[in-house]
């Protein structure tokens, strides 16, 4: 079973003029044609070598035909209608099954269900293509729970039959069935809608002026997981409606203000598999392996949908551009602190974050500089300018970096570096600067881990009555920790956004409290007394400790909160041991001895 032409040596190749201008935001359709040929490519050569590898045990068939028919049906699909197949390669969903099933079979494991089951969607693969290139043909194809997927078309709903089982896939003139037992579900002619028994993939369809976006929203797909299969999810119809208005007022905002990642985006993001609202996030996520899908929760207006499709899309270009160019050395340790997780990351995950929150970044300057809900982009746009630049810089020093790497950085900070010095309201800079010292003072709190003997001789001190502490207090290199010491809460920033957002402060942001409150109004002396109080309950809280640093900062210098907002994790663990002693120091006592070592 010889892979086709196509599949035979061929190369695709970036060139260096490509890579520069993808880097800088500067790419052009025809450069996410040819990642997404390159993506097309490979996986028609991961699933030759999958089937191949699998056609060596006849029991990876099941109760399935064989999979060198799989393989067969596509061919007959290519010879007739090379875009049948072509539909199916680039299918985001093909990428993410041909990933998992071969690391299933590599180590000889069952998934999610046995592994004929995950081989056997080949024949589905290779069904839908068929009914795309109007062959006759008959095949088996999965039924999981008694659904039967054919992929990029929809699903045939067997209820009530074993959780793994098979249907059959007919096609006689251009008219398809699928049948489990004595039940047979015909497709429908347009088949992304529904039917009995049958549920099609729906799209969702935008145009602005000459900008044509089409989506697909995959609730369907058992591949659309980020890591494993997963049951259909359907949608509502109610919550359709609200998808259809957020894409039509997201994409309106990406055409109006960045006309050139308005062209190239419809062809690298194909796909959503849409998820439910979380209030006060934006939850998204995406993987290399299913190149063009994103995975994304139900936001809460247009904006902060098209600022969630311009990052899944950074996502999905530096995915494919992975796949043809090495950036860095392997490295797992976590160990990298970016603003957009709570916990260390490897390098290849802050790179990734790095690219896609640059795009963010020009997506809130674009609204901005246009005059577009001027609190709230000023702010968004201070804040992921500055966490992104901070990241970045600690990339481009990296010695795991490549030279490709180190150039694809320096790119990047070749369009970013200029944006730090934009003029943005002195609000938004305060509250930007307010939001990126919380995170990382919370940050440090929960996953660094001072050097006892320096705990130990700081709690020495103090015990010992020295006015000032030891002059070697240098807390800057240590290493981070994936375990994290406490939990943090979100709920400052989320009330900041709140606030530019010209929304009521709502008592329903999870974690706030009365002193989150009085922080972001502007109370600061409300704010003091109320984390003092919560530090007084529960010492050991690193949202308090921080926040007592920010509301102390916000009405002067203070040396506990310099000490709060530059080594918490200090601070924190020399308390813990006093708390035992006679007349133990409050945190803040504690803080500000320390504090005269930390400078502003």
């Amino acid at each position: 079973m010889p892979p086709p032409a196509e599949a035979r040596p061929a190369f695709h190749r970036l060139s260096w003029r490509d890579f520069d201008a993808l880097a800088r935001l500067d790419g052009d359709e025809d450069m996410a044609r040819r990642l997404r040929r390159a993506e097309r490519s490979r996986r028609k050569l991961l699933i030759h070598a999958l089937l191949t590898e699998a056609t060596k045990s006849p029991d990876h068939s099941g109760p399935l035909p064989s999979l060198d028919s799989a393989w067969e049906l596509l061919a007959r699909a290519e010879a007739r209608a090379p875009r049948a197949v072509n539909r199916m390669l680039t299918n985001p969903y093909t990428g993410s099954w041909a990933g998992y099933t071969t690391r299933l079979l590599r180590n000889g494991i069952d998934g999610i269900g046995p592994l004929w089951m995950h081989l056997g969607h080949a024949h589905a693969i290779a069904a839908a293509a068929a009914i795309r290139a109007e062959l006759d043909f008959e095949t088996a194809i999965p039924a999981w729970h008694g659904n039967a997927m054919l992929p990029s078309l929809g699903m045939a709903r067997f209820p009530g039959t074993e959780p793994f089982s098979s249907a059959v896939v007919r096609g006689v003139n251009g008219r398809y069935s699928v049948s489990n037992g004595e039940t047979t579900v015909h497709l429908p002619s347009a088949r992304d809608s529904d039917a009995l028994g049958w549920w099609g993939i729906r799209r969702v369809r935008s145009q602005v002026g000459s900008h044509r976006f089409t989506l697909w929203l995959d609730d369907l797909d058992p591949y659309r997981g980020l890591y494993e299969p997963v049951p259909p999810e359907r949608l509502p119809g109610k919550d359709l409606a609200d998808w259809q208005g957020l894409i039509d007022e997201a994409c309106r905002l990406i055409a109006d203000h960045l006309p050139g990642l308005a062209r190239i985006m419809p062809v690298g993001l194909a796909s959503l598999v849409p998820k439910p609202q979380v209030l006060f996030r934006n939850p998204s996520a995406s993987t290399g392996e299913a190149f063009g899908s994103a995975v994304v929760g139900l936001p809460a207006d247009g904006a902060s949908l098209a600022e969630t499709l311009i990052h899944e899309f950074q996502h999905i270009v530096l995915g494919g551009l992975l796949h043809l160019v090495e950036l860095y050395e392997p490295d797992p340790r976590e160990r990298i602190y970016v603003a957009w997780r709570d916990d260390p990351r490897p390098l290849s995950g802050a790179l990734q974050g790095v690219y896609a929150f640059f795009g963010v970044t020009a997506f809130w300057r674009a609204l901005h500089r246009a005059g577009r809900s001027p609190r709230r982009s000023g702010f968004e746009f201070a804040f992921w300018r500055r966490q992104t630049w901070r990241t970045l810089q600690a990339l481009r020093g990296d010695a795991t970096m490549t030279t490709a790497g180190r150039r694809f950085l320096d790119d990047i900070a070749e369009r970013l570096g200029p944006w730090q010095g934009e003029p943005v309201p002195a609000e938004a800079s305060e509250l930007a600067t307010a939001a990126c010292r919380d995170h990382l003072a919370g940050w440090r709190a929960r996953h660094l881990r001072p050097d006892p003997a320096v705990v130990a001789g700081l709690a020495a001190a103090w015990l010992g009555g020295r006015p000032r502490p030891p002059a070697t207090l240098d807390p800057t290199d240590l290493p981070p920790t994936p375990v994290p010491d406490g939990g943090w809460s979100h709920a400052r920033t989320d009330l900041i956004r709140l606030s530019v957002g010209d929304n009521p402060l709502s008592p329903a942001v999870p974690g706030a409290t009365a002193a989150d409150f009085a922080y972001v109004a502007g109370d600061f002396l409300e704010a003091v007394n109320g984390y003092r109080q919560e530090l007084a309950w529960d010492p050991d809280r690193p949202a308090s400790l921080v926040g007592l640093g920010l509301a102390l900062a916000a009405r002067g210098p203070h040396p506990a909160a310099r000490a709060l907002l530059h080594c918490p994790e200090l601070v924190r663990a020399v308390h813990r041991p006093l708390r035992a002693v006679p007349r133990p120091p409050t945190v803040e006592q504690l803080a500000s001895w320390i504090g005269q070592l930390v400078p502003d």
